[in-house]
């Protein structure tokens, strides 16, 4: 049976078409995908243009299957069964033959990003999380449509308790009851959304949207041309700069208004060629600023610009500004392959994105994409432009800039979620820094700093009122949400207030304004934020709300100033079993982030069955940063869970009658009566702790990107760390940091010595860890903050001397240092050898000194360089550029350092090194029993007794026989007779003895001389002595 389609939903699409704003249908009932076919009809009709393009957006599975011969199995199988209307079967399938449809599924959804459809289907609710509501959306031009399909409810209320795909992620083991706050405050902001309407599966109109009553065709206001009065403007501004290059082409390109003055903005910096400015294009989701950017680059090639460098989170962020550049260039009459080449990223995770454009006209010029760690790469800059500034770090951000001309675009808010770090607080400090220029007379010297933002949508007209129902709906346009605070008490006077979750998101008028406040903080303080944690806040049940406000003046009914407000988890009481079962398949759960890692560092399996809180979030107040509101926010936190604070009766909390009721209502209503309001009786939003039973809990935690500001923060309020990851953040370029404050608990036996409580050795075995790994892992790591994480002792001025210290330092010098590597110490001491001579022993001295094993006092800056040496394994050049101090002064340090460690080791272990040297075999000199003199006297007393002996003995005859002449005496005679007798009176005779005779006696007289000689020698020793 034909029925007639409702005439106001004819006049909604109309009038969308008309003033290029799109508008939202739900539909609710299992034949909703039937009115597809009718809303299309409607549409197509309504437009000039051809027929609407369609995105079709599911889970995992489509009803009907986008393949022809599939889809007819399919439908028949649904007619049989009786789930389709044969006469409805014919329109559907030649709807889905001749629409031009791009299926996709959810998790896919970041490749239609930058496309554009008429008609938006979404179905399966379940799987939809805000990200993906606000991405598909943001792809529908203006005078389009966005179809949601619901399947059959007994009441829209159900939504309440609908347990959506994304809950899984949220529970956890001691957590599993997920509330769908997010759904009840969806489905009461449609009932305040003038384009949505909420339909059943036979197009009649529900009572929630009873704004379509009133629904009045409008009427243009186009001239004859039939063009709006800004598309006459931007035509005039087009027709003005036609002649002028490169101007001209590149306006022609221009969709808006805003965006062709931008255009023309970044062109006067370029063709100004001063190199001296800095210009900021901020703009939210779907403003045109990368094709802005794109085209001011390819006015910046047609100006000469030589050296270009684009910079952005991913390269895959860059794909529009690319494709601009190509058309920027190509309408300057460029040619590709003939005048530039496009060269695309080999990696295949980059999907083959841009990463640079080789441009060979005039001369040679280069686009090059430059990731933001790669800063300190950038040589012979021209121009710098950095796309999505917000979504980079901001100390990156301000390392970039530098002599040369910069291009920066920021998204104010957006589906892919940022932060308004960058624009709060750099463009504040650029802003004042071109001041002065302007002031003294032009001077060259400082930088001209612009800021440009776009408020006109490319897609759709503005003041669009599904623009406006998505930014209240998900917080993304908090621009102007941050109040002034007209009085800033002082933190001891404030108070922390526990957030009732289920009035924050009741959509009650106050509670949306508190709900806008506290998200608009986050999105100030954290630089990258997403729809999807709105969802987490409403409907994780572990996670709690905390805000800090100054004194309430109940007097006055105005909602108090918020200057802090913390996110809390709940986590652990996890099973011995599961922790069991964690450890021995080394996998860990999704949620209870630091109980998994604790139980994984130091395969513990205790520690999971405790309860703590993770604290999720911390934002101040923009105006009230470093004045104490955070540390007392955590202060009264810690306190709360401690117990300190809480001073009432016990009480069951009311938390779950309202969901009774709604559940009752759900029944009772019927889908075409039912009347959805926000829901009364709620409880108050704000509780004061000591109103509030807190959750037995053994520690506090935190996760965080590893910084000396946020380390300083925590570990001033006692966390101390347990874990640093290896491995830096591709994103921040920061190693993750998890850190524990213990509290105060009965059920686990401290040692009261200990500072850190039952998380003293787990603390201890973190730190001899991290000292291993300071050489290898986190030898990049700024000196300062890994000093600070280390934590070790260096004042030893009030440290007493123990048997232990000298035990130990033997041990160290038994084991580890030899008496050489002392004996090379003491040389190095006292400066007869070079560094290089002692450098391995650098690092077996830093270990232990900073293991505390060696109590010796250091300088800070002997501190550093001893760490940055021995435990970095840094050499001396880049020891001088990260202390900031001159080569001298290092080794200065050094020497003092090596000396102080010296003498230590030498006085504990001097002698005993001494003791274990190698020597030569001493020869023992023991004094004689007499004197020289004495001696002597013996000796003379000896050879004169003998000569006397020798004298008075009688002479022996065979002794005078060898004197005897052996001739007979006629010889004698003849020598006489012959008269030649010498003076003397000496005769010679011949002799007659034998040869052996004569040898005898030579031997004899040889014997005599030897002894005469040597009798010599030993009176010339005698007198030498």
């Amino acid at each position: 049976m034909r029925k007639k389609v409702d005439e106001r939903i004819r006049t909604l699409i109309e009038n969308g078409v008309r003033q290029r704003q799109r508008s939202m249908f739900i539909i609710v009932g299992d034949k909703s995908r039937d009115q597809i076919v009718n809303l299309n009809y409607m549409l197509a009709k309504s437009r000039v243009k051809s027929r609407p393009s369609v995105l079709w957006c599911y889970r995992d599975k489509l009803e009907i299957s986008s393949h022809k011969k599939k889809r007819a199995k399919q439908i028949k199988k649904l007619m049989l069964r009786g789930l389709m209307d044969p006469e409805k079967a014919d329109p559907f399938s030649l709807f889905l033959e001749t629409s031009d449809i791009t299926y996709c599924l959810y998790r896919d959804s970041e490749r239609v990003l930058g496309n554009t459809f008429g008609m938006c289907i979404l179905q399966d609710f379940e799987a939809l999380t805000p990200n993906l509501l606000a991405r598909t959306i943001e792809t529908v031009e203006g005078g389009g449509l966005i179809i949601l399909l619901l399947r059959s409810l007994s009441s829209l209320t159900s939504l309440y308790t609908m347990v959506m795909d994304v809950h899984e992620r949220f529970r956890t083991e001691s957590h599993s009851q997920a509330a769908a706050r997010f759904n009840e405050r969806f489905l009461l902001s449609i009932a305040s959304c003038k384009s949505c309407v909420v339909m059943d599966d036979e197009l009649n109109i529900l009572p929630i949207s009873s704004h379509m009553k009133f629904i009045q065709p409008v009427t243009n206001n186009e001239d004859s041309e039939g063009l709006s009065e800004r598309e006459r403007e931007l035509k005039d501004l087009k027709d003005q700069f036609r002649e002028e290059f490169p101007v001209g082409p590149l306006i022609g390109k221009c969709c808006t208004m805003d965006q062709g003055k931008a255009v023309i903005n970044f062109l006067d910096s370029i063709l100004d060629k001063s190199l001296r400015s800095t210009v900021a294009l901020l703009a939210a989701r779907g403003r045109g600023k990368s094709a802005a950017l794109g085209l001011a680059i390819a006015g910046a090639i047609a100006a000469g610009y030589s050296n270009i460098f684009v910079t952005a989170p991913s390269p895959e962020n860059l794909k529009t500004l690319f494709d601009f550049v190509c058309k920027g260039i190509n309408a300057l009459e460029y040619k590709e392959h003939l005048h530039y080449d496009v060269v695309k990223s080999p990696d295949p995770d980059l999907k083959k994105a841009t990463i640079q454009i080789n441009v060979f006209k005039q001369h040679r010029q280069t686009i090059q994409y430059l990731r933001p760690h790669d800063h300190g790469k950038l040589s012979q800059v021209e121009l710098l432009v950095i796309d999505e500034a917000a979504a980079i770090p901001l100390p990156i951000v301000k390392s970039m800039l530098g002599p040369y001309l910069v291009f920066l675009s920021s998204t104010v808010n957006g589906y892919e979620g940022t932060g308004r770090s960058l624009s709060l607080k750099l463009l504040q400090q650029l802003e004042s820094k071109s001041q002065p220029s302007v002031q003294s007379n032009g001077s060259n010297s400082s930088r001209l700093f612009k800021k440009i933002e776009l408020n006109e949508s490319i897609r759709y007209a503005s003041g669009d009122p599904i623009e406006t129902w998505l930014n209240d709906l998900l917080c993304l346009n908090l621009a102007n949400s941050i109040p002034h605070i007209s009085r800033l008490p002082h933190p001891k006077e404030c108070d922390l207030y526990y957030v009732n979750r289920d009035t924050l998101f009741s959509y009650h008028k106050e509670s949306e304004i508190f709900l806008q406040r506290m998200m608009a903080l986050y999105v100030a303080s954290h630089y990258k934020n997403s729809p999807n944690d709105l969802q987490l806040m409403a409907d994780a049940p572990a996670h709690h709300l905390f805000v800090l406000l100054g004194p309430v003046d109940e007097s006055k009914n105005l909602l108090p100033d918020i200057l802090c407000v913390i996110q809390v988890c709940l986590e652990g009481q996890i099973s011995r079993k599961s922790a069991m079962k964690s450890l021995n398949e080394g996998h860990a759960p999704s949620g209870d982030q630091i109980p998994w890692k604790f139980c994984e560092q130091f395969q513990d399996n205790v520690f999971p069955s405790l309860s703590g809180a993770r604290i999720v979030r911390i934002a101040v107040h923009p105006s009230a940063l470093r004045l104490g509101y955070g540390s007392a926010a955590v202060d009264l936190l810690a306190r709360y869970y401690e117990g300190q604070m809480t001073l009432f009766a016990d009480e069951e909390e009311e938390t779950e009658e309202s969901e009774v009721k709604i559940t009752e209502a759900a029944e009772k209503a019927s889908l075409l009566e039912e009347n959805i309001k926000p829901r009364a009786n709620l409880p108050p939003l704000l509780v004061h702790l000591r109103e509030r039973r807190p959750e037995k809990l053994h520690y506090l935690g935190v996760s965080f990107g590893l910084t000396q500001e946020l380390f300083r923060f925590w570990r001033k309020h006692n966390f101390y760390p347990f874990y640093v990851g290896q491995i830096p953040s591709a994103v921040t370029g920061e190693h993750t940091c998890m850190v524990l404050r213990p509290l105060s608990s009965d059920d686990i036996e401290v040692n009261e010595s200990s500072k850190c409580g039952f998380l003293d050795p787990f603390y201890q075995d973190f730190r001899q860890r991290f000292r291993r790994l300071l050489g290898t892992s986190f030898r990049h790591l700024n000196f300062k903050l890994a000093m600070s994480v280390l934590a070790s002792k260096i004042d030893f001025s009030e440290h007493e001397p123990s048997e232990y210290d000298k035990n130990s330092t033997s041990k160290l010098l038994g084991d580890m240092l030899s008496p050489h590597d002392m004996k090379r110490l003491e040389a190095y001491s006292n400066n007869l050898v070079d560094y290089h001579l002692i450098l391995d022993l650098v690092p077996i001295l830093s270990h232990q000194y900073f293991a505390e094993k060696l109590p010796v006092s250091l300088h800070g800056a002997q501190a550093a360089v001893l760490f940055c040496m021995g435990l970095q394994d840094k050499d001396i050049g880049t020891v001088k550029e990260e202390l900031g101090i001159e080569r001298e002064q290092v080794l200065s340090n050094f020497i003092k350092t090596m000396k102080k460690l010296y003498g230590y080791l030498h006085n504990i272990a001097g002698k005993e090194i001494e003791a274990t040297l190698p020597r030569l075999k001493e020869i023992e000199m023991a004094p004689l029993s007499k004197s020289m003199d004495e001696d002597l006297a013996e000796a003379a007393q000896e050879v004169e007794e003998k000569r006397r002996a020798a004298n008075e003995a009688t002479v022996d005859p065979k002794f005078l026989q060898k004197y005897a002449i052996d001739d007979d005496d006629n010889e004698i005679e003849k020598a006489l007779q012959n008269g030649k007798v010498s003076a003397s009176g000496v005769i010679s005779v011949k002799s007659y003895k034998t040869k052996a005779d004569k040898k005898e006696k030579n031997k004899e007289m040889g014997k005599s001389k030897r002894k005469g000689i040597d009798g010599g020698r030993s009176e010339s020793k005698k007198k030498r002595s």
